[in-house]
């Protein structure tokens, strides 16, 4: 992975395919793309030990689809 700013996701689809995402800026909320749609997570007070180092916990608070 790359040195770049990184999140680990929390909650959400067990079959997400990466927990350990990159976030360009760091904000409020990521949006995933995943199966049709989106995944939202946000942003906590948080941190976990990874294999990539110290991250910001984002976790899961929405689902939309994406628009036709």
């Amino acid at each position: 992975m790359s040195n770049g700013a990184k999140a680990i996701l929390e909650g959400g689809p067990a079959d997400l395919p990466e927990r350990i995402v990159p976030i360009t800026p760091p904000g409020i909320e990521l949006k995933i793309p995943f199966k049709g749609g989106y995944e939202h997570f946000r942003v906590t007070q948080r941190q976990a030990d990874t294999e990539s180092g110290r991250l910001t916990v984002y976790e899961w608070c929405d689902r939309t689809k994406v628009a036709e």
